[in-house]
């Protein structure tokens, strides 16, 4: 989840808590402050009543006008001690012209004359409808809680788009910033301290990687490079005695013979790993306009004869002419890489196909076994099947050229078939 929307989620449930908690308050101090004027009128009118009575003087008009009058009991004398001496309710009283009850707030006070006589006062006065009261105020608490939420929501969300454009910038950049490439410079202002320590945070550790991968690629093109010599005089050697087997036996040329194979293998090594250096540090800026359909055609046909023995068929077509410009040593290898893998790595008696069509050519070969890690396939040293005399860096080598010039190279395994596939930019 993104961190706007994390932050609009708690502070959804967060507003909705407050909003709650303040409509409960609202009611209660709402419901406390109209009884208390209403409370404040009945003990004002009641006291009046019973000055009246204590003094013999006439009563005010009417005793009862529906849910606003008065009634005057008498009490025995001693059911009225235990009484308290003032009771405030909410009750519902019954009108008999309207033949239905209406809300009034109720006082009872109870009192004693001169000669010791109890009454009960019963005061009443009109009050609110509380049910009325709490629906209103629960759908204005709602419309409240609404406007309020997407007030905050597009209040926070502009706030947050525009605090959060250099973090966005920042993981843009980090994105698009490869070890080793063309990185644009990190161009990100801001006054905000802790994006600025995280900008300066990214930048020394980009920094290190780059350090770090040229002195990666520094140590394996000077480790090729000075590896070519002593490889070609022990071949050499190796080659002088085999030309000269006096005093050697069979078995002394067949360990020599052993001997060579593994040279052959450190020498194909070390050119693949010296080539992908010199990828690495863009030593192939020459580019031109190569035809890779002649360029597939003709190396499909050379390893088709190399590897006839295998019984392997190939089946190329043409559909489009498919020009790329780039260095065409490259172009070689990477043709050269994946058509060799297909037959290398081909079941025997199987078929490689090649289609070429606008913008992508396609090779796939049978499988002599299940589908291969497409996770790691360009991984360097990556094989799925050990091969004789495979280096596992074929692939690697393909991979790299292809994010040298900006092409995609992809596996996939249909139908029981290797399928390796580059598209070229338009």
């Amino acid at each position: 989840m993104k961190l706007v929307y994390r932050i609009l989620l708690h502070l959804s449930w967060v507003l909705s808590l407050l909003l709650a908690g303040w409509a409960a308050l609202f009611y209660f101090a709402m419901i406390d402050e109209i009884n208390d004027e209403t409370d404040d009128a009945l003990e004002a009118r009641a006291e009046v009543i019973v000055k009246r009575v204590l003094a013999g003087r006439q009563l005010p008009g009417s005793e009862s006008d529906g849910n606003s009058g008065y009634f005057l009991h008498r009490l025995p004398t001693d059911a009225a001690d235990p009484r308290p001496r003032e009771r405030y309710t909410d009750e519902e009283i019954f009108i008999p012209e309207r033949d239905d009850r209406e809300p009034a707030r109720v006082l009872r006070k109870t009192f004693r004359d001169a000669e010791g006589q109890w009454y009960e006062l019963t005061v009443m006065s009109p009050s609110i409808e509380k049910e009325d009261l709490r629906e209103a105020i629960f759908y204005g608490i709602i419309f409240l809680y609404l406007f309020l939420l997407l007030l905050v929501l597009l209040v926070t969300v502009v706030v947050l788009h525009r605090t959060m454009r250099p973090l966005y910038a920042l993981l843009r950049w980090l994105d698009s910033y490869t070890v080793g490439g063309q990185n644009p410079p990190l161009a990100v202002e801001t006054s905000v301290t802790e994006f600025r320590r995280l900008n300066e945070a990214a930048e020394r550790y980009a920094a290190r990687a780059e350090s770090s991968f040229e002195r990666q690629k520094q140590f394996i093109g000077n480790a090729s490079h000075e590896m070519q010599t002593p490889l070609a005089v022990c071949r050499n050697r190796l080659e002088m005695l085999v030309d000269d087997p006096r005093g050697l036996t069979e078995e002394q040329l067949g360990e020599i013979a052993k001997v060579q194979r593994t040279l052959d293998h450190l020498v194909r090594l070390n050119r693949s790993l010296l080539l992908l250096s010199k990828i690495d540090n863009g030593q192939f800026p020459e580019t031109e306009a190569v035809d890779l359909n002649a360029l597939i055609r003709r190396t499909a046909e050379d390893l088709a004869e190399i590897y006839a023995y295998r019984d392997i068929r190939l089946d190329l077509t043409d559909e489009a002419p498919l020009t790329a410009r780039m260095n065409p040593s490259l172009a070689g290898s990477l043709v050269g890489n994946l058509v060799k893998n297909a037959f290398v790595h081909g079941a025997g008696g199987g078929e490689v196909r090649i289609r070429i069509s606008a913008r992508r050519f396609e090779i796939d070969n049978d499988a002599s076994e299940g589908p291969l890690d497409a996770g790691h396939i360009f991984d360097r040293f990556y094989q799925g099947t050990k091969k004789p005399g495979s280096t596992g860096l074929g692939l690697a080598i393909a991979d790299a050229v292809c994010r040298l010039y900006g092409l995609r190279i992809a596996y996939a395994f249909r139908d029981g078939r290797h399928v390796f596939t580059v598209d070229f930019p338009e």
